[in-house]
């Protein structure tokens, strides 16, 4: 049997209070997150870390005082296995984490990958859109850590799945109940809103070419025009947004505040998608659960409901065994859904594009 090691990326969370300002110091000092040179960017990152910590803390308590992604992305790695086992059996497959900005990072986990002996090694990212600013990242600190400990296998990446079959399918069966479950608190004949929210960026990092916004309109394109189709629905109302925004920088937009006050003045209830997350943190157990949520109370908005995270679903577990083993024959190092180029010419962070 031929040994394959995949190895899953995620952004990492702290796993107690006291880890709260280390792994912000981690986040901050990532060329990806801010660019300046090298000695500002430890400055900055000492600084930011510090200054941020006292409120982090108080949104991971909220959480029982740890991020709870690292027991997700764990499930999920099983979830994989499983469904890797069952779909391709003639392989022997090791999945593992490689958290960007705590425990388990990418040094460890290239150990650990090297021990198993792996003939491939195929990198997946549990980020559906790429961006420079996550899965470009990862990518990077990877080959880094990669070559510190030695690992010369052969490895191959998937950069994206935006629009792969099962991600989509997944989110289609968590919505839909969604959907109904709101318009059944509202008025006869009344309907829901439909937001697709995703982490926002500022829009110089989209202004060098970066890929991800128009990933996110095209995964919620599809997936609405699913939803039409399982609804019978073709009037179906939604909308892109984006949550999460920090610092002075002007952000991509509408934002998630902007469409809930949109809501608000309509008396519409709305269902917010998190459609860029797969597993749950701190951006939808506090942002989406608590602070947005008393956000569109204040707005008068009827009905908030909130879709889970994909975390172990089904179809999207078989959609990423399904990724992995296209990626395993495929041509070239890295490679996205289709198994081509998909983003506009003029986006030209895609790290498929053959121009730069």
């Amino acid at each position: 049997m031929s040994r394959i090691a995949v190895v899953l990326f995620n952004l990492g969370g702290p796993d107690s209070l006291q880890a709260v300002k280390p792994f912000l110091k981690n986040l901050f000092s990532d060329p990806a997150i801010i660019a300046a040179p090298a000695p500002v960017r430890w400055f900055l990152a000492r600084f930011i870390s510090t200054r941020r910590a006292p409120i982090a803390r108080k949104i991971y308590e909220h959480m029982g005082g740890r991020s709870p992604i690292l027991q997700q992305t764990e499930a999920q790695a099983d979830a994989l296995r499983t469904a890797l086992a069952k779909s391709a059996p003639d392989h022997q497959w090791h999945v593992s984490i490689a958290m960007r900005y705590w425990h388990p990072m990418s040094e460890a986990t290239a150990r650990e990958g090297k021990a198993f002996g792996p003939g491939e090694i195929i990198l997946l990212p549990l980020y559906p859109q790429f961006s420079t600013t996550s899965s470009g990242s990862s990518l990077k600190e990877w080959t880094r850590a990669s070559l510190a400990v030695g690992m010369e296998k052969p490895t191959r990446a998937v950069c994206c799945y935006p629009c792969e079959p099962g991600y989509v399918k997944g989110l289609v069966k968590l919505i839909q109940p969604a959907i109904l479950e709101a318009e059944n608190q509202l008025a006869e004949g009344s309907r829901a809103r439909v937001l697709f929210s995703a982490h926002g960026l500022p829009e110089k990092v989209i202004a060098r070419g970066d890929p991800y916004q128009w990933q996110i309109e095209q995964t919620s394109a599809v997936v609405a025009e699913a939803l039409k189709s399982a609804l019978e629905r073709p009037d179906l109302d939604w909308a892109v947004c984006y949550q999460s925004r920090v610092g002075p920088l002007k952000w991509i937009g509408p934002s998630l505040d902007g469409e809930l006050e949109s809501a608000g003045r309509a008396g519409t209830g709305v269902v917010v998608i998190p459609v860029a997350f797969v597993s749950e943190h701190s951006e939808t157990l506090v942002e989406l659960d608590i602070e947005y949520r008393d956000v569109a109370r204040e707005r008068g908005i009827p009905v908030y409901v909130r879709v889970p995270a994909l975390s172990v679903q089904e179809d999207f577990l078989d959609g990423l065994a399904q990724i992995v083993e296209t990626c395993i024959a495929a041509d070239g190092e890295i490679g996205c859904q289709a198994g081509k180029r998909q983003c506009p010419s003029q986006l030209r962070a895609c790290p498929l594009d053959e121009t730069r």
